[in-house]
């Protein structure tokens, strides 16, 4: 079998609760337009507590913390679809975040991490995805660099039941999630030469 060949699991976040969110609806399509051997599974982190580091050192991680972290460390890649509150990054995404990458085997170390974001705004989550690329810096994810997912005006390009129907953004978020691919692809080629 070769390495294009080899099946990948993908866990995907959204950064939003809302039940309507443009965010969700997207991850929604990457999921369900990802190539072939590619499987992306929404993870809810809608039920993790906000952090406080003691519950941690005391009790161990939370129930709900803990299956993100498994989640993230079985995947070979992490998709997060992220609104833009503030010019920045939502606290719940910023929340989970936070849990996850603490000790021990923080689980974004070496993980190939792609990010998109939907707004009814023009510009997209530019901002958001900004910051969120840099709290990967720090913990060593390799974030994909292009192509680049910002969709906006997205309230134009979703169905009232939330489905992609904007035939310029499918086909864009098919090649985003092939180039997402090739480069889990080639982040494990080159783990597997060391």
């Amino acid at each position: 079998m070769t390495d294009q060949q080899t099946p990948l699991r993908i866990v995907g976040i959204s950064g939003s609760l809302r039940k309507g969110s443009l965010n969700s609806a997207a991850l929604r399509a990457a999921r369900d337009l990802a190539p072939p051997g590619v499987t992306i599974e929404i993870f809810d982190i809608s039920g993790i507590p906000l952090y406080n580091d003691d519950t941690r050192t005391e009790n161990g991680y939370p129930a709900p913390v803990q299956a993100l972290r498994d989640a993230l460390k079985a995947a070979d890649g992490i998709l997060f679809a992220t609104p833009e509150y503030n010019y920045s990054v939502p606290g719940v995404l910023k929340n989970a975040i936070d849990w996850a990458s603490r000790p021990p085997e923080q689980p974004f170390d070496a993980k190939p991490i792609a990010i998109m974001g939907a707004s009814p705004g023009v510009l997209g989550t530019v901002r958001a995805q900004t910051h969120l690329r840099q709290f990967f810096t720090y913990l060593n994810g390799f974030v994909l660099n292009r192509p680049e997912v910002m969709i906006g005006q997205a309230n134009s390009k979703f169905d009232p039941e939330g489905r992609l129907t904007d035939q310029g953004t499918i086909d864009f978020l098919k090649t985003f999630l092939a180039s997402f691919a090739d480069h889990i692809r080639y982040h494990q080629r080159a783990k597997s030469r060391h």
